[in-house]
């Protein structure tokens, strides 16, 4: 089978061949049925996935469309031992016309690389992971949800793929591509955050994996995150490992404050913080909207001291799952507490609705963000 994948941009055609293995889909019956229901995020996944072998000496082989299901897995795999492992989020929408859309998905395989190179893994073309994601949105469109605010969200991994022991990159990796049809991340919709201050665990160090997109990331955030969940939070926030003020970025979200002089402030790339593609994405239309945006260290005590003074009026965490999300209380251990004057504030809604505009179609795409899918 061949899929032609065009990046807007570009205008150039890349043709990749895909092996599709025979499966037993679900029912049209069966898809309109979960994606009526309380979809959440990350509960429900499509009937195919795409996966693609990478060996040292041969390179990667032919990309296949196989049935989606578990995947067999020697208990001497590398992954298992050494956690060699890394992966993207990435979203496709459905558009009022019907058509489908993935959102900058050549941003996230390049990310992906980079990814890739710190964790010791090969680098897939960026032609390669773009048409793989269009690939199984094709394949599984009719999952792409209708219902306004929801999306097919695609998560792209690779993992070292060798049975062997010895404290080595591995020879032999596989991509893969799953997808599943999401709602909202947070529950309740476009509520405010409350966000717990860690001060007994860092995500990441200087010269670590920090910028990186790998699980192990995630893996050091969860006992925070447990304190936070315990502390009536949604997300936790890390400061940097150096430096207890200095603000790196929540468990998986970055972070942004608003100022009354039309600032965004942010914190800046130091290889400890995750490149959000969401992030960037902010970034260029908040300064098309007049906003100058000020990538720099940030700390805790700056933010208590700009609320304080009536500088800093609003704050917003942004990723690809939950695309912006306002925060309304920064809290942390002894009674500390960030209250923001302007919880869901005008600059924070001004701003997501015009990123989601253009992701699901009803605002122009000027900067050509959007990778059409043929259907």
């Amino acid at each position: 089978m061949v899929v032609t994948s065009v990046h807007q941009r570009t205008e150039q055609k890349v043709t990749v061949e895909f092996q599709v293995v025979p499966s037993n889909p679900k029912s049209d019956a069966e898809v309109a049925e979960i994606l009526k229901g309380e979809l959440g995020f990350g509960s429900f996944f499509t009937d195919h996935m795409i996966s693609i072998v990478w060996e040292k000496e041969t390179g990667w082989q032919t990309p296949e469309v196989l049935p989606y299901g578990p995947i067999a897995m020697d208990p001497a795999n590398a992954v298992l031992h050494y956690g060699q492992e890394i992966f993207e989020g990435v979203k496709a929408y459905r558009h009022p016309n019907g058509e489908i859309a993935i959102f900058r998905p050549e941003r996230n395989a390049a990310r992906f690389n980079k990814s890739a190179k710190r964790l010791a893994l090969p680098e897939l073309p960026e032609e390669l992971f773009i048409a793989a994601c269009e690939k199984l949105t094709a394949v599984d469109s009719r999952w792409v949800p209708e219902q306004e605010g929801f999306s097919l969200y695609l998560r792209p991994f690779m993992f070292a793929d060798e049975v062997f022991l010895g404290v080595r990159s591995a020879h032999r990796a596989r991509f893969i591509v799953i997808a599943s049809p999401s709602g909202n991340y947070f529950e309740g919709g476009l509520k405010p955050l409350k966000l717990w201050l860690s001060t007994s665990y860092n995500r990441a160090g200087v010269g670590g994996t920090g910028f990186a997109k790998c699980g192990g990331n995630y893996a050091a955030s969860l006992v925070a995150t447990d304190e936070a969940f315990a502390n009536g939070c949604q997300q936790v926030l890390f400061t940097d490992a150096g430096d207890n003020d200095s603000i790196d970025e929540l468990g998986g979200m970055n972070l942004f404050l608003v100022t009354n002089d039309n600032k965004l402030l942010t914190p800046e790339l130091n290889g400890n913080i995750l490149a959000g593609v969401t992030r960037e994405s902010i970034i260029e239309i908040a300064r098309d909207f007049g906003f100058t945006v000020e990538e720099r260290n940030v700390t805790v005590s700056e933010w208590a001291a700009g609320v304080k003074s009536g500088y800093i009026q609003e704050a917003f965490a942004c990723g690809t799952a939950a695309v912006i999300a306002p925060i309304g209380y920064l809290i942390g251990p002894d009674g500390f507490e960030i209250a923001l004057p302007q919880p869901t504030g005008d600059v924070t809604v001004r701003i997501r609705e015009e990123i989601t505009g253009i992701q699901f179609g009803t605002r122009a795409d000027k900067r050509g963000w959007l990778h059409q899918v043929a259907q």
